[in-house]
C-alpha cells in the first residue's frame, strides 16, 4: 500500500516489539526476544523508514523510539538501530529523542552509545517502588536496578528522565502506593506518567480476572490513589499538563503533545500506527509479515483509515481535552472552517455546569475536577454524540 505524504510531519515513532520478559499486564504489539530474527527486524526497520525519504524532509521535532522494550537490543544491535535513525532522518540537539528503558537491561555502555547517537530523554518503566509487586506483576526489574540506572543515566550526562508508575495494582494499598511516589519524588526527575492498571485483553492478568485470582484496589481507593499523586507531584512544583502525565515547567514530553494537539506523526516498525493527512495508518503486527513486506521494499502497511471530517473534530475534541490547556475556538475553526460552540455548545455547557469545564476566551479545557474525572466525561462526550 501507498502512502503519499503531502504534510509537513516532523514527528517519528519507531517500535521495537521485542522483550525478555512478558509483564502480566501488557498487551502492547511484543514478542519475546529469544529466537525473534533480530537482525532482519532492524534490516527491515531501515527499509520501511528508508520508503519515506525522510532525510529529504524536514528536520524532526521528535523522535521516540518505543516498545516492546528498546533496551533489551544488545549494544551491536542498538548501534545498528542508532546508526539506522542517524542516517535516515535529519535531525539536531534540539530535537527531542526519546528512548524508552526497562531498568534491568541498562548498563554505562548503553547510556554512553545512545547519549552519542543524540538520544536527550529517557523514559523508563519502573511501575512501582516495592519488589513484592514488581514480581507481582511480572517486571524482570527490581528497585535497585532503578537507582543504578538513575546514577548511569546522570552521570552519563541525561537531564530529561522521566519514569512511569502504575497504580491500582494487585494487592496494593494506598500507603504502598504513597510510599513508591515518595521514592519517586526523591529521584527530584523533571517527568512523571502515572497510570491506573487496565485489564487488557490476551493478557494473564485478564486470565486471573476471570478466574477471579486478581485482588485489585476498589474504585475508591483508584481515585484516592490518583488524588493523592496530583496533590504530591503539585505539591513539588511537578504539575499535571496531561491527564496521565506530569512535568516541571519546559520538560513536557513534546512527542506526546504532538498526539494530543492532533498533529501528525510517522509510525515506524511491526504493529506501529501513524497518521498523515487526515488518515491512520496501521502495520502488520506480526513480525514475519512485517519482514515479508519490507524484504520486498514496500511499506508494512496493512490498513489505512481515512477520516471524515467529522470523525477529524470529534477526535481533535478528545484529545485536546487530556491536556490542561484545552484548545483554541479559534484554531479549531482555522482546521475545520467549523464554530466548536456550535457543534458541541450544549455539551460543553453541560459539563460547565458541573464545573468540569471551562471556556474562557479563547480556550475549552477541563477544570482541575475535570481532570481528574475525565473518564466520566468522555464516557458522557461519547454518549452525547450517538446521540447528536
Amino acid at each position: 500500500m501507498s502512502l503519499i505524504n503531502t504534510e509537513i510531519v516532523d514527528a517519528a515513532y519507531i517500535h521495537i516489539p521485542f522483550c525478555k520478559k512478558i509483564c502480566h499486564y501488557c498487551a502492547f504489539n511484543k514478542y519475546f526476544y529469544d529466537g525473534q530474527p533480530v537482525d532482519k527486524y532492524l534490516v527491515g526497520l531501515d527499509t520501511e523508514m528508508s520508503l519515506y525519504q525522510l532525510n529529504k524532509q524536514e528536520k524532526m521535532d521528535t523522535i521516540y523510539v518505543g516498545g516492546g522494550t528498546p533496551s533489551c537490543l544488545n549494544m551491536q544491535e542498538l548501534e545498528q538501530l542508532m546508526e539506522s535513525i542517524n542516517r535516515q532522518f535529519k535531525f539536531d540537539a534540539t530535537t527531542e529523542f526519546t528512548f524508552e528503558i526497562n531498568p534491568g537491561e541498562l548498563s554505562k555502555e548503553k547510556c554512553q552509545l545512545l547519549y552519542d547517537y543524540g538520544v536527550n530523554r529517557i523514559s523508563m518503566g519502573v511501575q512501582t517502588f516495592n519488589d513484592q509487586l514488581l514480581r507481582r506483576i511480572g517486571r524482570n526489574h527490581r528497585v535497585r536496578h532503578v537507582y543504578q540506572s538513575i546514577d548511569w543515566l546522570r552521570a552519563t550526562g541525561f537531564e530529561a528522565l522521566s519514569i512511569d508508575l502504575i497504580f491500582r495494582l494487585p494487592g496494593q494499598t494506598l500507603e504502598d502506593f504513597d510510599d513508591s511516589l515518595t521514592k519517586a519524588l526523591e529521584l527530584e526527575l523533571p517527568h512523571y506518567s502515572l497510570y491506573s492498571l487496565i485489564i487488557e485483553q490476551q493478557t494473564l492478568f485478564q486470565q486471573l480476572m476471570r478466574e477471579g485470582k486478581l485482588p485489585l484496589p476498589n474504585e475508591d481507593v483508584d481515585a484516592d490513589m490518583f488524588e493523592l499523586a496530583i496533590n504530591r507531584l503539585s505539591e513539588h512544583q511537578i504539575n499535571q499538563y496531561e491527564i496521565s502525565n506530569f512535568a516541571m515547567a519546559g520538560y513536557e514530553s513534546r512527542h506526546n503533545l504532538k498526539y494530543w494537539q492532533y498533529l501528525p506523526y510517522y509510525g515506524f516498525g511491526a504493529g506501529a500506527h501513524g497518521f498523515i493527512n487526515g488518515e491512520r495508518y496501521y502495520n502488520h503486527g506480526p513480525v514475519h509479515h512485517y519482514l515479508k513486506q519490507t524484504t520486498a521494499n514496500a511499506k508494512p502497511i496493512i490498513n489505512q483509515l481515512p477520516l471524515d471530517k467529522a470523525d477529524q473534530m470529534e477526535e481533535y475534541i478528545f484529545l485536546a481535552l487530556r491536556t490542561n490547556r484545552g484548545f483554541s475556538l479559534q484554531a479549531f475553526e482555522t482546521k475545520f472552517n467549523e464554530s466548536a460552540l456550535a457543534l458541541f455548545g450544549t455539551f460543553f455547557e453541560s459539563q460547565r455546569k458541573k464545573e468540569l469545564l471551562l471556556i474562557e476566551d479563547d480556550t475549552v479545557r477541563l477544570t482541575n475536577r475535570g481532570l481528574f474525572l475525565a473518564d466520566t466525561v468522555f464516557r458522557e462526550l461519547i454518549g452525547w454524540l450517538k446521540a447528536y
